[in-house]
């Protein structure tokens, strides 16, 4: 039974009329600080913690919780510890309501003070919510407004929460102090030595903690992992942005979920169709996009991206940069197809879309900007390699330099940056053919360079004739170089920096050809 709830949030999202609920259920509520003042201010009988400790807060509120009759009324075992909590002076508390100083939020700030930070470090709240969650047994712990509902739920029918939602509440409260403590953590291990300037200006942190926990929270089972003798499981990031994959919304018409495999091509389809500010479609298979494009329309730049390639689209996923309208819908339809990802569906394309009944949509309201930069990671034994999201490619054609006797067209130039941008985004050894606001032929994941621009020459076919030509690092011997132009490609842009550049140039220039170093490399492992 729920007799007496200790309510102290600094997410005041939902307070109110979840207060209100347990006041009209009769529940004593003890509070402090601006909590308090809200709930008094909205006309609800409420207990001081002051009062019920018979202790002030101290050290301007540093203070206040840590006391025993907090803790004991939280961790008392009923009638296992009911004489020590009488002697206390105390009395149970069968709800804690708790959440933490924006601790993460205030790192973030620009300009942001160390003693600003150090503030933010939250003692009393953690160590309610983890005394709370310990005792689990009895006590109800609520750290997420969103569970404010299901709790009052179960109250409204039993007068208690449920043993099984107490033990879920519980889990989900060590996850979030957790992440909190490994927040703080990192944010401490990434200072330099003191400096007593810190007082007066930001703190100088370096880019990657000593420290780093990182913190998921699972959102669903998978069939199976890459392969159907593997098990998987997807997990959320519990901090993930707004345009994640993540958190987007699934409106297809139901039928399969998507697999492991689904979510690795979606996810690679959308970072790949984020580079791009014109309408644009990018169709992904194993992780590599097969046909990139764009257009005055999504309609055309769908049309243009599956076509590049039609083979490899049938079973493909798409992403998409604008909101799908019933054009778009009706082409995509023609074609069997996975997944689509987009910012959003108008009614009518959905209507169109979930008549493919085992076709997957995913809706991101927003995309993630291409230039977002983050820390990325892969698994390896025993550890993790850990990096700066490749947040490069748009701009670099244009400050490209011009290293053949002859600089790109206009033409070429914009093919050019349509298949550099491509290129950041297939696995190496990476090579993209495009022309005209469409890629024509990839070559993707080989071991020698001269062999993906064989392959995406026989992709391309007689497209490959007056198109231009991407790589993703320097060609080591001018023979990639050769091979593309037998095939009529007229002009290349790479990073450069090989031994052998000067000769590589000279086959460029032989032909009349143009090239154009951009100084940086896009490996894709």
């Amino acid at each position: 039974m729920i007799r007496r709830a200790l309510i102290s949030v600094y997410d005041k999202a939902g307070l109110l009329p979840f207060a209100r609920a347990l006041a009209a259920r009769g529940v004593e509520i003890l509070s402090t600080g601006g909590t308090l003042k809200a709930l008094a201010d909205a006309g609800l009988a409420v207990t001081s913690v002051e009062s019920f400790t018979g202790s002030p807060e101290v050290m301007g509120g540093r203070v206040k919780t840590l006391h025993p009759r907090v803790h004991g009324g939280i961790l008392m075992r009923g009638d296992i510890d009911q004489a020590d909590l009488e002697r206390l002076g105390g009395a149970p508390i069968d709800l804690v309501a708790v959440n933490l100083y924006p601790f993460t939020q205030t790192v973030a700030k620009p300009g942001a003070l160390l003693a600003e930070v150090i503030e933010q470090i939250d003692i009393g709240g953690p160590a309610m919510v983890r005394s709370a969650a310990k005792n689990h047994g009895r006590v109800a712990v609520v750290c997420d407004p969103a569970d404010y509902d299901a709790v009052l739920a179960e109250i409204e029918a039993s007068g208690e929460v449920s043993a099984a939602t107490r033990r879920k509440l519980a889990a989900k409260a060590f996850a979030h102090t957790a992440a909190y403590d490994g927040a703080v953590s990192a944010y401490l291990s990434s200072l330099g030595d003191p400096d007593p300037a810190e007082e007066k200006a930001p703190a100088k942190r370096e880019a990657y903690p000593r420290y780093l926990t990182l913190t998921f929270e699972r959102a669903y089972g998978l069939r199976y992992g890459e392969n159907p003798h593997q098990s998987g499981a997807f997990y959320r990031e519990r901090s993930a942005p707004e345009g994640s994959l993540s958190l987007a919304d699934s409106l297809g018409a139901g039928g399969k979920e998507l697999s492991f495999n689904n979510l690795v091509d979606v996810d690679a389809a959308l970072e790949a169709v984020r580079e791009h500010e014109r309408p644009a479609a990018v169709v992904v298979k194993h992780a590599n996009p097969s046909g990139v494009a764009v257009a005055d329309s999504l309609e055309r730049a769908y049309r243009l991206a599956r076509d590049a390639d039609a083979l490899s689209a049938f079973g493909g996923i798409v992403a998409l940069n604008r909101p799908v309208d019933r054009a778009t819908a009706e082409a995509l339809a023609e074609t069997f197809l996975e997944c689509v990802v987009a910012p959003s569906f108008a009614d009518d394309a959905l209507s169109v879309l979930r008549a493919k009944k085992n076709l997957r949509l995913l809706a991101t309201r927003v995309l993630l900007p291409a230039e977002l930069d983050e820390l990325t990671w892969k698994r390896v034994g025993g550890g993790l390699v850990v990096q700066g999201r490749d947040a490069a490619a748009r701009g670099e054609v244009d400050k490209a330099r011009v290293v053949t006797k002859r600089a790109p067209t206009p033409e070429e130039l914009a093919a050019l940056d349509l298949a550099w941008k491509v290129c950041k985004h297939v696995k190496s050894n990476a090579i993209v053919l495009a022309k005209e606001g469409r890629t024509v032929g990839v070559g993707a994941g080989q071991m020698s360079r001269v062999e993906s621009v064989r392959i995406a020459c026989r992709k391309a076919e007689a497209e490959a004739r007056g198109a231009v030509l991407a790589s993703d690092a320097f060609f080591p011997f001018p023979d990639g170089v050769e091979l593309a132009l037998e095939h009529g490609v007229t002009a290349f842009v790479q990073p450069g920096g090989s031994v052998k550049d000067a000769d590589v140039i000279a086959a460029a220039d032989k032909a009349g050809a143009a090239m154009i170093f951009t100084g940086v490399r896009h490996f894709r492992h």
